[in-house]
């Protein structure tokens, strides 16, 4: 049993808390930025705001998955920071970028040319056509999205998370600006509707990767050696940003999944059902945002532990994450219990009789958001204390089995075959999670339970 004194949980607390507020920050702006391109694209139509949402969906997710698996960078990085090895940190990072370079270039070609995978998909033509050139946009800011993910976690692991979260709320002013400047043609600029909203935000991603290189190349960097040898190929260190990354990316792509999959599954329940799960979605993404951040944190502090061969402290910093995301979840779970009308009236008039049914079933969905939230946070702060511990391969396997075997199969046999509708469909997302928490804890638990003495 792990004995702790007030005064050492109120500075583990302390020091989670510093890493994950400008992380949660950031994460929150970069959410900002997806939703002022969302409104902005309704300003040019209904059709327009469909094939761009198409676009920016697809974009977004490829963005995310490759993203993951960059982050394997965070426990390596700390690690290696804990443990005082200042060149072995310099070569993380190059390898890191080697790693999104090869990343990007099939994804660019595929996103560029994207027309004929969505009329495979089944969509419109004036909607493939469109989305393919916001794509074609867009597309440019992949690599320096990709590059700006890997110093970000590379300052992160070195506990600086600040310059991080002023660069992206930084970044995201500039692209609503460019997205007005861009879209209509201001500033003498031709007018460029939904391309220019790809454009502008191209011009922000790279804008976000060349202002943390610079920040970067401060003279106190320099002991890192991040651009010494730049085109060496280090086969040990590669090898193991794909042993953690590609695990991260496949887990990342199965929980993105299950959304999805649930929300082709609502639209089979009407659109009632679809603009209330809506609501109740985007909602619980806003509030993910925060254990997110405290879920990369908790990365770095174990990480930085198990670098100092401190597997005590390791686990206090994991289980202070753990509980620190509860304990945010469980305030926004007690919101969604008490003022569900309140919520949804940012997204609809609920004093419109024609939008009743909607903001009836999305308070419903969100009091099941409620017990969904405690759960997500959990599970979300365990994956991120195992990713400390270099431990993705396992937790892979218990998402997919979480998400894909008990989430989707419970859902759909509560909502479809019991005939509960979206209420028995976000049970089922629920379920999912809730058996991923317990068990991702579970092994968490296991792996740091042994002797405290530094090994």
């Amino acid at each position: 049993m792990l004995q702790l004194t007030r005064s050492q949980l109120n500075t583990e607390i302390r020091a989670c808390l510093t890493l994950a507020l400008p992380l949660a920050g950031a994460q929150l702006a970069q959410a900002a930025t997806g939703f002022a391109d969302t409104v902005m694209m309704g300003l040019l139509g209904s059709e327009v705001l469909a094939a761009g949402g198409l676009g920016a969906t697809t974009f977004q997710g490829c963005l995310l998955v490759s993203s993951s698996i960059v982050s394997a960078v965070s426990p390596i990085a700390a690690s290696a920071f804990g443990a005082g090895k200042t060149q072995e940190l310099g070569k993380i990072v190059r390898q890191g970028m080697g790693l999104a370079v090869l990343l990007s270039v099939p994804i660019v070609v595929l996103l560029a040319f994207s027309r004929p995978l969505f009329l495979w998909l089944g969509q419109e033509e004036s909607v493939a056509v469109q989305s393919e050139a916001y794509l074609k946009a867009i597309v440019w800011g992949f690599p320096a999205g990709l590059g700006f993910a890997v110093l970000r976690h590379f300052v992160s692991a070195l506990s600086e998370p600040r310059p991080v979260i002023v660069i992206m709320v930084c970044g995201t002013i500039f692209n609503i600006f460019g997205n007005y400047v861009l879209m209509f043609g201001k500033l003498g600029l031709p007018a460029l509707g939904l391309a220019g909203i790809g454009y502008a935000s191209s011009l922000s991603l790279w804008g976000m990767f060349v202002a943390l290189l610079l920040y970067c190349r401060q003279p106190r960097y320099r002991k890192y050696g991040l651009f010494r040898d730049l085109y060496q190929f280090e086969g040990r260190l590669l090898r193991e940003l794909l042993h953690i990354g590609i695990p991260l990316g496949i887990l990342t792509a199965a929980e993105a999944g299950l959304f999805t999959v649930t929300t082709f599954l609502m639209g089979q329940l009407g659109t009632v059902t679809l603009a209330a799960h809506q609501i109740a979605l985007q909602t619980a993404a806003i509030t993910f945002m925060i254990p997110l951040g405290i879920s990369f944190a908790t990365t770095i502090l174990v990480g930085q532990r198990m670098g100092q061969q401190d597997l005590r402290g390791a686990r206090l910093a994991g289980f202070t994450g753990m509980g620190l995301g509860v304990v945010f979840m469980a305030a926004m779970a007690l919101l969604f219990w008490t003022v569900p009308e309140a919520i949804v009236s940012l997204y609809l008039n609920v004093n419109d009789s024609g939008n009743r049914e909607v903001v009836l079933l999305a308070g419903q969905l969100l009091g099941v958001a409620a017990m969904f939230q405690i759960v997500d946070g959990l599970q979300v702060t365990a994956v991120g204390a195992l990713r400390g511990l270099k431990d993705t391969r396992i937790p892979m396997l218990i998402g997919l089995l979480a998400y894909w075997g008990m989430g989707l199969s419970c859902g759909y046999w509560l909502g479809l075959r019991l005939g509960y509708g979206g209420v028995g469909l976000w049970w089922g997302l629920a379920i999912g999670l809730a058996f991923a928490a317990g068990i991702l804890t579970w092994r968490f638990r296991a792996l740091t339970d042994q002797p405290w003495a530094p090994r």
